[in-house]
C-alpha cells in the first residue's frame, strides 16, 4: 500500500505534479514549472501548523516554541518527513540529475515536502495539510524525537562512546552501472545489527542506516521498552 493512498489525494492535479517536478526536469523538457513557488508557500503553511500546536498544546514561552518549532522545520527533519511518505518516488528530475542520485539528494527529498504541503493546501484546505502534519510530524514533538537535528552517524557514535560498546558499518549490497549505484550499508553496534540503509551513496547509505537504528530506538523509548 502507497503511504499516501490513505489521504485520497488527486495526485494527478497538475497542482501535485509541479509539486514533485525538479528544476532539471523542466530545463529538459522545455515546458511546466518546477516546485520552488510551491516550496515557499509550503514553508509558511507548515509554519503555521506547528505554531498552532505548540501554542495550543503547551505553555511554553514564545522563545521555547520558536526554537522548538525550527527543530522541526530543518532540512533534516524535512527530508526525513519526506521520507516517511516516500514523496521522493514521485520526482521528475532530468535525466543527469536521476543520474547523480538527485532522487534521494537531502535538498531535493526536503524541498518537495513543502511543496507537496502546498500542493495539498491549494487542491483540499488547509484541514487536510492539519491531517498530513498530525499524522506524521506531530508524533515526532509529541515523543521528543529529534534526533534528525544532528548528523546521524555523528549522534549514533556519541550513544555507542557512552555505552564503551562498539560501531561499524558494513556494506551488504551494492547494485546497479558505475553511473548511477545504489548502496546498501548496516549498522553493528557490538556485532548486532542495529539498521541498515539504503543510497545513491556510500556516506548516505551509512547515515540513513545510523538513523534507521536511531528510529528504532526512539521508538523502543516511546513505548517503555
Amino acid at each position: 500500500m502507497n503511504k499516501l493512498d490513505k489521504y485520497n489525494l488527486d495526485l494527478e492535479n497538475k497542482i501535485y505534479q509541479r509539486a514533485f517536478t525538479h528544476s532539471s526536469y523542466v530545463n529538459e523538457v522545455k515546458e511546466g514549472e518546477d516546485y520552488e513557488r510551491l516550496e515557499f508557500l509550503g514553508d509558511k503553511i507548515l509554519d503555521f501548523i506547528i505554531s498552532e500546536y505548540l501554542y495550543v498544546n503547551n505553555h511554553y514561552s514564545e522563545g521555547e516554541m520558536t526554537k522548538l518549532r525550527a527543530s522541526y522545520v530543518c532540512e533534516n527533519a524535512l527530508y526525513q518527513y519526506s521520507l516517511d511518505l516516500e514523496l521522493n518516488e514521485y520526482l521528475k528530475l532530468g535525466k543527469g540529475e536521476e543520474a547523480t542520485g538527485g532522487r534521494t539528494r537531502k535538498a531535493i527529498v526536503a524541498d518537495i515536502f513543502e511543496a507537496f504541503l502546498a500542493a495539498t493546501y491549494l487542491v483540499y484546505d488547509l484541514n487536510k495539510c492539519k491531517e498530513i502534519v498530525y499524522d506524521n510530524i506531530i508524533p515526532y514533538i509529541e515523543n521528543n524525537v529529534d534526533y534528525f537535528l544532528n548528523d546521524y552517524k555523528s549522534l549514533l557514535q556519541e550513544l555507542v562512546q557512552a555505552e564503551k560498546e562498539s560501531i561499524e558499518y558494513k556494506l551488504i549490497n551494492e547494485e546497479g552501472p558505475a553511473h548511477n549505484k545504489t548502496f546498501t550499508f548496516e549498522v553493528l553496534v557490538d556485532g548486532i545489527t542495529l539498521g541498515v540503509g539504503t543510497a545513491n551513496s556510500k556516506k548516505e547509505a551509512q547515515a540513513l542506516a545510523a538513523k534507521d537504528a536511531l528510529s528504532k530506538q526512539a521508538k523502543n523509548i516511546s513505548q517503555g521498552e
